[in-house]
């Protein structure tokens, strides 16, 4: 119903779910070491709707980069990026997130937001777990578990009885973006109104994040901007082990907010 209003075909796949078509090319490309220092920089073209069919691809461009692609069955293009391992590469969302220091104009559902702005400051300490079988908070509505069930790309390192070479079973990339925002709206963005993902950065720092264990976020606003549709901003989150104090990941997320769904929006 609420895509419905929002003229959309259908109620959109969250685009993370991609994301597990790459991690098997990127384990073939790299090994475990994908878990460990890989990123994953993609930016979303096209909406993909449930039964739709979604082809992903890997392609060497260095040793250590390359380009990421994805497209459904009828070739309309899905998402588009990079892919690399160490944290010294650049990568394909860098030059994106520059433009959201501009000025973005009068703002109606994200007025109150401020780059810098950040919840370490202004929310207090936000600590996470993700178990197979815990609630992940408002705006994901399946465990882990279940998603481990329907997964189309399964692996035995994300099981708790698998193979994992870590001796720990590990969260799948896509659901690095869950785990980031567990603790649900955590920025003074004006309701009710809906988003969507237009840009999204999983980087592994000294990875992988483990099932079960205790993670902290940090939260900062590194941008905000709008288009004809949408009101945007982009939240770095820092996912940091509570027991070993290690970063163990960072995730970048370029959030739009629809305007024709926040109620009376100024013409």
């Amino acid at each position: 119903d609420t895509a419905d209003k929002l003229g959309l075909a259908g109620a959109p796949i969250e685009g993370p779910t991609h994301f597990s078509l790459l991690d098997p090319l990127g384990v073939c490309l790299w090994g475990q070491r994908w878990f460990e220092d890989g990123c994953i920089s993609s930016h979303f073209l096209n909406m993909v709707f449930e039964g739709e069919e979604v082809r992903a691809a890997l392609t060497p461009s260095t040793a250590s980069g390359a380009t990421i692609g994805a497209e459904k069955a009828d070739g309309t293009p899905v998402l588009t990026g990079t892919a690399t391992v160490g944290n010294d590469d650049g990568t394909d969302l860098d030059e994106r997130r520059k433009r959201g220091h501009g000025d973005p104009g009068e703002l109606h559902i994200i007025d109150r937001l401020s780059v810098g702005m950040d919840t370490q400051r202004d929310g207090g300490e936000v600590i996470v777990t993700m178990g197979f079988d815990e609630h992940n908070g408002p705006l994901y509505p399946f465990t882990l578990q279940q998603k481990l069930d329907s997964i189309t790309e399964p692996s035995g390192w994300y099981t708790a009885d698998g193979s994992s070479p870590w001796g720990a079973p590990i969260v799948p990339t896509e659901m690095l973006s869950v785990l980031a925002h567990k603790a649900g709206p955590h920025l003074p963005v004006r309701r009710p109104s809906v988003g969507l993902y237009v840009d999204l950065e999983v980087r592994y720092v000294q990875g992988p994040v483990f099932a079960g264990r205790p993670y902290r976020l940090d939260h900062q606003v590194v941008g905000i901007g709008q288009s004809r549709r949408v009101e945007s901003f982009w939240t770095e989150t820092t996912v940091t082990d509570v027991e070993t104090g290690i970063h163990a990941a960072t995730v970048l997320l370029h959030q739009g907010v629809f305007k024709a769904s926040f109620p009376d929006y100024p013409e």
